[in-house]
């Protein structure tokens, strides 16, 4: 498989992963007040996930373009 591809792998499991973190923020919001302790790591959990799929797609867009 070729870097291209390998690294389009790993962007769809990233987007499943910060998709399935922007679920967590949400449904954290919906509870509130219940659980609001734990707004910061959810949402730096969901920071972390959108910042690995920006920085994957990122990638494969210079790989693309060389």
């Amino acid at each position: 498989m070729s870097d291209i591809e390998t690294l389009k792998v790993e962007i769809r499991k990233l987007s499943a992963k910060a998709t399935n973190a922007k679920m967590n923020l949400h449904d954290l919001s919906e509870e509130l007040p219940v659980n609001w302790t734990s707004i910061l790591s959810v949402a730096q959990a969901t920071h972390d996930a959108f910042a690995a799929l920006d920085a994957a797609r990122k990638q494969l867009t210079a790989l693309e373009n060389a």
